[in-house]
């Protein structure tokens, strides 16, 4: 099984049937609508998928294996599907929705700066307090307090 990178088929899911040469394969997508054709090695990106046929077999035998094996579910539950999804999504968002977009960012951005500062101050505080203690421990015993730790 491999995902179709450029060209009229691109974004496409298609099963391998048969190696031509080097750079060329003849591929089949009977439930994706990719006509059996060859395809350079170049545009294709191999995925975790296999499905098992005879060597060259026929559109039916690659549907019948292809719907067997449910590999177009198996496909829409990956990461890397999901993400394609996700940036088709972004690229037909209308100029307001990209607007929202950057405003909940914003939003998002600035609540996670407000903790990290407030992370930030009682981690101070608290070097501050260690750091009195030493002071005042070294006083009691009469010697000269350790340096601070950066």
């Amino acid at each position: 099984m491999a995902y179709v990178t450029r060209g009229p088929n691109r974004g496409k899911i298609v099963a391998i049937v048969d190696i031509i040469d080097q750079n060329r394969a003849l591929v089949d997508g009977p439930a994706t609508g990719v006509t059996r054709q060859p395809m350079p090695f170049k545009i294709l990106n191999l995925t975790k998928f296999r499905i098992k046929f005879s060597h060259s077999a026929g559109s039916k035998t690659v549907l019948k294996a292809w719907r067997l094996s449910d590999v177009g579910r198996k496909w829409d539950e990956t990461k890397w599907a999901k993400g394609l999804a996700a940036k088709e999504t972004r690229r037909n968002l209308t100029d307001y929705e990209r607007f929202q977009v950057m405003r909940a960012k914003q939003k998002r951005n600035g609540m996670i700066r407000g903790e990290m500062c407030r992370l930030r101050a009682l981690f101070r505080k608290k070097r501050r307090a260690a750091g009195k203690e030493r002071k005042a421990q070294a006083a009691k015993k009469g010697k000269k307090p350790p340096p601070a730790k950066k």
